[in-house]
């Protein structure tokens, strides 16, 4: 099936699966439509048990090889064998800086990374990497900033992956089973919601390259793997964004407009 053009893609995310989860299936999608596509993520060291999964997982979306940042996760010190600073306590110009070279080096047309809330459970590291990413993406565009970092690159758009009240659907349940807390965002705030159930079935297999997670009980991959594969298509087949506006607004460019 002949896919239609599509912009290239980078991924910003906290931990090895949040690329797969939140955004496996349009990364699938562009990656099939010839599109470049590229994954940074920010905690977990290239020595760890997690990064060999990551690899797999990106391999299985056509993403490329792993871009690490090299923070550790804020609830898991054995994240950087080497006992590098957790990302919430990193510099946040040092953690911009690392991030705003891989923008440069990569030049994505569009960026999605998390939402403000932290993804349905508000875990720290995903609402830093949501901080750190709205600064990186700015500051790549601007030359007088971070210069050591490469050429100036300015992204036509960021997008946060998100869910929204209506769109929880059996993920609400599957998480509050295991005692997590739910956060989703009023409907309003999703701008754009991509049906990616014909990729569902790589989505999936990219998910459960992270083989430590899918072992588990509590964390997401585990909680799918043991649904029947209808319900869990029914939850990996729709992702929902924001748009974060980077280009010009809409109407009279000598105004401020809402």
């Amino acid at each position: 099936m002949n896919q239609p053009s599509l912009p290239s893609l980078m991924g910003v995310f906290a931990h090895p699966d949040d690329e797969s989860l939140l955004a496996g299936g349009v990364l699938a999608q562009h990656h099939a439509a010839g599109a470049r596509t590229s994954v940074v993520t920010a905690t977990w060291a290239p020595t760890s048990h997690r990064a060999p999964e990551l690899a797999d997982a990106l391999a299985v979306l056509g993403a490329g090889s792993p871009r690490l940042l090299g923070y550790a996760d804020a609830r898991n010190p054995a994240s950087t064998p080497g006992g590098a600073v957790r990302l919430v306590d990193a510099p946040l110009d040092e953690a911009v800086g690392r991030l705003v070279a891989h923008i440069r080096e990569v030049r994505p047309d569009i960026v999605v990374g998390h939402d403000a809330l932290g993804q349905l459970t508000g875990h720290p590291d995903h609402r830093r990497a949501h901080q750190i990413t709205l600064l990186a993406v700015e500051a790549a565009g601007l030359p007088y900033l971070y210069p050591d970092a490469g050429e100036p690159w300015q992204a036509a758009a960021l997008y946060a992956a998100t869910h929204s009240e209506s769109g929880v659907g059996r993920l609400g349940p599957l998480l509050e089973s295991v005692g997590k807390t739910l956060l989703a965002v009023p409907d309003a705030y999703v701008t754009t919601s991509v049906d990616v159930s014909l990729w569902a079935a790589v989505k999936w297999s990219a998910i459960s390259a992270h083989r430590s997670e899918v072992a588990r009980a509590r964390p997401l991959p585990g909680l799918l793997a043991r649904l029947p594969e209808s319900e869990r298509n029914e939850i990996i087949s729709t992702e929902y964004f924001t748009r974060l506006s980077l280009g010009p607004a809409p109407g009279d460019p000598h105004q401020l407009v809402a």
